[in-house]
C-alpha cells in the first residue's frame, strides 16, 4: 500500500455512507454479542465453562457493501451505500445479491453509480484486494472505503480511510496496491439536519437513554419494578400473618383490603367503555392530522403544477389548464 494517490481525483463523502456503515457495524456486533450470550448460557446449563464457551465463538465479522455516487469529471461524490453478502471462506461477494440491489437502486436513484466499496477495519488486507478485482468489471476504478470501529474516543479525525487502487512495479512486477486519497465531507441541508438530530439523541452524560422516550419508558419501567418489590413486600407479609409467624396487624388488613377493593374497577364495563371512547378520539385526531397533512402537500403540489403548466402554456401560446 503506498502513501498517497497521484490520479488528481477529488472525494466528497456524504455523512449517510458513514451513518450506513456504522449502523452495519453495530447490527452485527449486537448479534454476535447475543449469540456468545446465549452459548455462554447453553453452556453454564449444561455443566460447562461460560467463559470457554463464549472464547470459542469466532470473533467479529467484518462488515461489507457498496458505496453509490456520480462522478462529474475528476469529482468523485459518494451519497450513499447499501450491504452485500460476503462468503469469507472464499473471499468473494454474492454477485447475485449485487446486482439485484443494484437494478433496485437504479430504479429509485437512476443518476447514481456504484462507485466501489466499503469494509470495516483497522487498515486494508491482502484478501481486500480479491474483492476489489472483481468489482472492476462494475467500475474500472472502484474506491474503497474502509471504517474503524475501534477507534479512540480522543481522535479528533473522523475514523474513515478511502483508498484506490494503482498499478506499481514492485520488484519489476507489475502489481495493483491500495493508495490512500484525501477525501471532504460534503452535506446538503437535509443532512445537516439530519446528523444535527443524531448528535442530540447521544446522551451526554454516558447514559444508555438515546432519546427522551427512552429516559421516560425508563422511570416507567423502574417506578413498576419498585411497585413489584413493594407488592411482594406486602405479601410476604400477609403470609408470615397467616402462618403465625408475626402478630396480626388489622390496620395493615384494613388498608390492604381497601386497596383491593378498588383493583375491579379496573374491569368494570363502565371503564371499558370510557377507554375505548378516549382510544377511538386519539386515533381520530391522529388520522385528522394525517388527512390534514395529506392535504396540504397535495395543495402545494397542485399549485406549482398549475404555476409551472402556465409558464409553459404563456411560451406555448395555449391556455393554462387549472
Amino acid at each position: 500500500m503506498a502513501s498517497s494517490s497521484s490520479s488528481g481525483l477529488t472525494f466528497k463523502l456524504h455523512p449517510l455512507v458513514i451513518l450506513n456503515i456504522s449502523d452495519h457495524h453495530t447490527r452485527v456486533k449486537a448479534q454476535n454479542q447475543h449469540l456468545s450470550s446465549a452459548s455462554a448460557s447453553s453452556a453454564a446449563a449444561n455443566g460447562g465453562d461460560a467463559a470457554t464457551a463464549a472464547a470459542a465463538l469466532p470473533p467479529l465479522p467484518r462488515v461489507f457493501g457498496c458505496v453509490i455516487g456520480v462522478q462529474r469529471g475528476r469529482t468523485v461524490e459518494i451519497f450513499n451505500s447499501f450491504e452485500l453478502l460476503y462468503d469469507p471462506h472464499s473471499h468473494t461477494l454474492d454477485r447475485c445479491f449485487l446486482e439485484k440491489k443494484q437494478e433496485l437502486y437504479k430504479k429509485v436513484f437512476p443518476n447514481y453509480y456504484i462507485l466501489g466499496w466499503y469494509s470495516t477495519g483497522t487498515d486494508a488486507q491482502e484478501s481486500d484486494m480479491q474483492i476489489h478485482r472483481a468489482l472492476m468489471d462494475i467500475n474500472e476504478s472502484p474506491v474503497y472505503v474502509v471504517l474503524n470501529p475501534s477507534i479512540n474516543h480522543s481522535q479528533k479525525d473522523l475514523p474513515v480511510t478511502i483508498y484506490e487502487s494503482e498499478l506499481h512495479v514492485i520488484d519489476g512486477i507489475p502489481q495493483l496496491i491500495f493508495v490512500r486519497a484525501n477525501y471532504t465531507i460534503e452535506t446538503v441541508e437535509a443532512e445537516r439536519i439530519s446528523v444535527d438530530h443524531v448528535a442530540h439523541l447521544k446522551p451526554s452524560d454516558g447514559g444508555s437513554a438515546a432519546t427522551q422516550l427512552a429516559a421516560h419508558l425508563t422511570s416507567i419501567h423502574s417506578a413498576i419494578k419498585m411497585l413489584n418489590s413493594r407488592i411482594k413486600i406486602v405479601h410476604q407479609h400477609l403470609l408470615a400473618m397467616q402462618r403465625g409467624e408475626i402478630p396480626c396487624d388489622n390496620s395493615l388488613l384494613r388498608q390492604v383490603s381497601s386497596l383491593l377493593r378498588r383493583l375491579p374497577a379496573m374491569e368494570s364495563e363502565k371503564f371499558q367503555d370510557e377507554f375505548l371512547t378516549e382510544f377511538n378520539d386519539t386515533l381520530l385526531m391522529t388520522y385528522l392530522a394525517m388527512l390534514t397533512n395529506c392535504s396540504s402537500t397535495m395543495s402545494e403540489l397542485v399549485d406549482k403544477f398549475n404555476v409551472t403548466y402556465d409558464r409553459h402554456s404563456r411560451r406555448g401560446g395555449r391556455t393554462a389548464f387549472i
